[in-house]
C-alpha cells in the first residue's frame, strides 16, 4: 500500500484513502486486484469506453480526486481530450453511438439519480451494440464505482468539487 500512499501524495497532496483503506488491508487488496485489475481492466469491454462511464459518473458525482485520477487513466487509454471535455454534454459531442447509450446508463446509475432505471427503450439502444453479459458487466461496474462514490462521501474521505451535492 506504500506505493499507492505515495502515487495518491504525488497526484492530489492527499492520500487519504489509502490511509483509511489501510485498516482493511484485505478489503483494499479485493478492490484494487479483484475490482479493478481482473473486472474492469479484464473486462470484455473496450477500456475506452469504460473509462469514460468511469469519469461520467465521478463528473455527476462531483469527486475532485476521482476527477483527477480518472482523467489522467482516461487519456492514458486512449480517450480523446475532446471526449473529457464534452462529457457533459455527450449527446452531441464527438462518441460512438455505443459510447452515447453507455453513458445514458450511467447517468441512470449515478447516485446523483435516485430513481434512475433500464427503461424498455435504453435497453433496446444499448442491445444494439452490447449483449446481456455485457450490460449485466457493465451495470455491476458501475454499481461498484457508484458505491465506493458512496462510501467515499459518506466517510467524507475525498475533496469535492464545488458542484458536488453530496456536500455535508
Amino acid at each position: 500500500m506504500q506505493a499507492a500512499f505515495d502515487r495518491s501524495m504525488t497526484m492530489h497532496e492527499d492520500a487519504t484513502f489509502v490511509e483509511i483503506m489501510g485498516h482493511a488491508p484485505a478489503l483494499y487488496e479485493w478492490y484494487q486486484n479483484d475490482f479493478y485489475k481482473k473486472l474492469f481492466y479484464g473486462s470484455s469491454l473496450p477500456i475506452t469506453l469504460l473509462e469514460i462511464v468511469r469519469l461520467r459518473l465521478a463528473n455527476l458525482h462531483g469527486c475532485a480526486f476521482c476527477n483527477r485520477n480518472n482523467s489522467a487513466a482516461a487519456l492514458q487509454a486512449g480517450v480523446l481530450q475532446s471526449q473529457i471535455d464534452a462529457l457533459s454534454s455527450y449527446g452531441s459531442g464527438p462518441f460512438t453511438a455505443s459510447e452515447k447509450a453507455a453513458l445514458a446508463l450511467a447517468d441512470e446509475m449515478a447516485l446523483t439519480n435516485p430513481k434512475g432505471q433500464l427503461s424498455a427503450s435504453l435497453y433496446s439502444r444499448l442491445n444494439l451494440y452490447f449483449t446481456d453479459g455485457q450490460l449485466v458487466e457493465l451495470g455491476v461496474l458501475m454499481a461498484v464505482l457508484c458505491g465506493m462514490a458512496k462510501m467515499i462521501f459518506a466517510f467524507d474521505l475525498v475533496e469535492k468539487e464545488e458542484t458536488c451535492p453530496f456536500r455535508p
